[in-house]
């Protein structure tokens, strides 16, 4: 079943998440669903409060295979790495951020069983170690846009290029616009965002 992504604004999102003592079905079948809701709007990674639920849970992809992890917890960080993110409770809207670029991150999966990761940016794993440091903030009720370097904080705009080709620029925006934007349910012209993003800003 596909759940209804909450948007920068949302309370939930501010909140620190709860610890999941007890695996119970119902968990499971939110698991579930958060790879279905993932998978259909082209995510790397969703958490748990960004679909209304504050547990530490998020599912997230390495490569082509989806995981869960359940109380995660990051053991492990080391290099750093700058690069672009999104998220799907900012649709429309990209920021450069540092992160580590190795982690080693440990938890419980959707069986209940003990998993380890070692994850890295790179080409094998693509933004794997990003990702989870992500999706961790989340569970702590940090939004990206918090990390991000203000001066790369941009709204995504769909051109064209002087070749008649399909191009996306990027326009630098204010944090408190983009809250402003959502606020007033409307995004501003031609930004480039998945329908099913846009009808949760401007339904």
């Amino acid at each position: 079943m596909l759940l209804p992504i909450r948007i920068w604004g949302d309370p939930i999102l501010k909140k620190k998440a709860a610890a999941v003592d007890r695996l119970t079905p119902a968990d499971k079948k939110l698991i579930q669903d958060m790879f279905e809701t993932m998978d259909a709007a082209d995510g790397a990674g969703l958490a748990a409060p960004q679909v209304g639920v504050s547990k530490r849970i998020f599912v997230f992809r390495i490569g082509d295979e989806r995981h869960a992890l359940i109380n995660p917890k990051i053991t492990l960080r080391s290099g750093e790495v700058e690069g672009e993110e999104g998220c799907l409770s900012i649709p429309g809207v990209q920021a450069k951020v540092k992160r580590a670029k190795r982690v080693v991150v440990s938890g419980r999966d959707q069986n209940n069983k003990p998993v380890t990761f070692e994850l890295e940016d790179g080409e094998d794993m693509g933004r794997a170690a990003t990702c989870v440091q992500h999706e961790i903030d989340h569970l702590d009720g940090v939004l990206y846009l918090e990390r991000a370097e203000p001066k790369t904080i941009s709204w995504l705009i769909e051109a064209v290029d002087d070749e008649g080709e399909d191009d996306i620029i990027l326009r630098r925006v204010s944090r408190d616009d983009i809250l402003a934007a959502y606020k007033a349910r409307k995004f501003p012209p031609n930004v480039h965002v998945l329908d099913v993003l846009r009808e949760r800003v401007e339904r």
